[in-house]
């Protein structure tokens, strides 16, 4: 890394997956969407800090281990519990998961930490009292960093949609870019077509709005209507957990590569070509692919993308 490099931001909870293991029993595996997020960034060299809540235990050792290892600067503060947060991981036949959370995110506030690139998501986006630490700090960048936005849906953590909804919608308003799943605006936004909610959110603020669509592929919608699509990467999937994370980190450094960070991020981000963001969007694809081609989160490194890309 060097001292130049845009410096990106990640807020949002880090936790332990309990997954169970080959003889049933579970196994504590570091985990959490913008953790996983930050760690796709730092595995790609990217300078970057995660603020989040660890507890004083022994998983929250792991957990700041586990960051540390790729290259995350741990920005961690207590939580009320002293305990780390955790989800119960359930895999179905295919490698998907699903989560049963026990989770603290009693944020007071970001560091006023100087950044080029801000990302949130998951349930930090979403889940009070944090949230509203989250959303302040998307309104104090706008305008002077690449804001961007997954929001995952949690149904186990917020079951009625009426509050997430709001949110997310005000979350989007600000973002220069969102990446979000079908699953999860079929949770968000049920009664509407996936990719005509994307071209909603892209006439309300972002430059970039990316669908993905699991094995399917992505579509990018751009502010305009414009609709690009992306094909699936084959791959044999182990199975799915930190597949859409590693797409954010990915798309993220791709757009950090192209321009699009800083105080000009929104106007860079409009004024990619169509072929600039089909190659950004294809390119988190493939690392997103090759991260479901093993087991857990395991976002690839700079090496490993390179040599998928054929550099």
């Amino acid at each position: 890394m060097t001292p130049t490099q845009p410096r990106v931001l990640v807020v949002g909870e880090a936790l332990v997956d309990v997954v169970p293991g080959p003889d049933g029993q579970p196994l504590d595996y570091p985990g959490g969407s913008p953790a996983n997020v930050a760690i796709a960034l730092g595995r790609l060299e990217r300078d970057v800090r995660l603020v989040t809540l660890l507890g004083d235990d022994a998983r929250g050792s792991a957990v700041r281990a586990w960051l540390e290892s790729s290259n995350v600067v741990v920005l961690a503060g207590p939580t009320g519990s002293g305990r780390t947060s955790s989800a119960v991981v359930t895999l179905d036949d295919a490698g998907a998961a699903s989560y049963v959370f026990d989770l603290d995110w009693d944020l007071p506030a970001v560091p006023d930490e100087e950044c080029e690139v801000l990302h949130v998501g998951s349930i930090a986006t979403v889940l009070h009292p944090g949230a509203d630490a989250v959303l302040a700090a998307f309104e104090a960048r706008k305008g002077r960093a690449l804001l961007s936005l997954d929001p995952n849906a949690r149904p186990a953590i917020t079951p009625d949609r009426t509050g997430p909804v709001a949110r997310v919608e005000e979350l989007v308003a600000l973002a220069d870019v969102v990446k979000v799943s079908d699953e999860d605006l079929a949770w968000l936004h049920p009664d509407d077509d996936p990719v005509a909610t994307a071209t909603r959110w892209a006439a309300a603020g972002p430059g970039l709005v990316v669908v993905t669509r699991g094995g399917a592929g992505a579509v990018a919608v751009r502010p305009g209507g414009t609709t690009l699509e992306v094909p699936g990467v084959p791959v044999e999937v182990a199975d799915t957990v930190g597949a859409g994370d590693t797409f954010s980190g990915v798309l993220v450094d791709a757009l950090i590569a192209l321009g699009a960070h800083g105080a000009a991020a929104s106007d860079a981000l409009r004024a990619l070509s169509d072929r600039d963001v089909l190659g950004a969007v294809t390119t988190a694809a493939i690392g997103a692919a090759i991260n479901v081609s093993r087991p857990g989160a395991d976002p690839p490194s700079r090496a490993e993308l390179s040599a998928a890309l054929g550099g």
